[in-house]
């Protein structure tokens, strides 16, 4: 019964992981600069999720719960904007910036919480099984 703790936990981890790349993308909706300072427009990043946690298992082998099998990166996710006046900008005067609408990422930040807040609420509901199991037992 102490892996059925493996199975919430890790839909914690791998929401933690998608609210990580929301909120980047959120940050990062008007960058067109990368780290160095070269012109290379940010691009929207997604938690791609997969069944069963590596990390987890059953002693027969089972994989548990969920893991974040890659972080990807779309790279049609650009739009351009006319800013003739940018250093940055092509020959006829347009500018490729991200293509990511504050909007959907938040109500994907809060579909991310929510489900953060159901592994929570099942975290929580087999702790107090285990709890009273323990009490039964002793």
């Amino acid at each position: 019964m102490w892996g059925a703790l493996d199975i919430p936990t890790s839909g914690m981890v791998a929401q933690r992981i998608r609210l990580e790349a929301i909120s980047a993308n959120i940050a990062n909706k008007n960058a067109i600069l990368d780290a160095e300072g070269n012109y290379n427009p940010y691009r929207k990043r997604a938690a791609e999720f997969a069944a069963g946690d590596p990390s987890a298992q059953t002693p027969t082998g089972q994989k548990l719960g969920v893991h974040v099998a890659t972080i990807s990166i779309d790279q049609d996710a650009l739009r351009a904007i006319y800013e003739p006046s940018s250093p940055y900008a092509d020959a006829s005067g347009y500018l490729m910036v991200p293509d990511i609408n504050p909007i959907v990422e938040q109500v994907n930040a809060m579909e991310a919480t929510r489900a953060y807040e159901a592994n929570v609420m099942a975290a929580e509901a087999i702790k107090s099984t285990m709890a009273q199991a323990l009490r039964l037992l002793s």
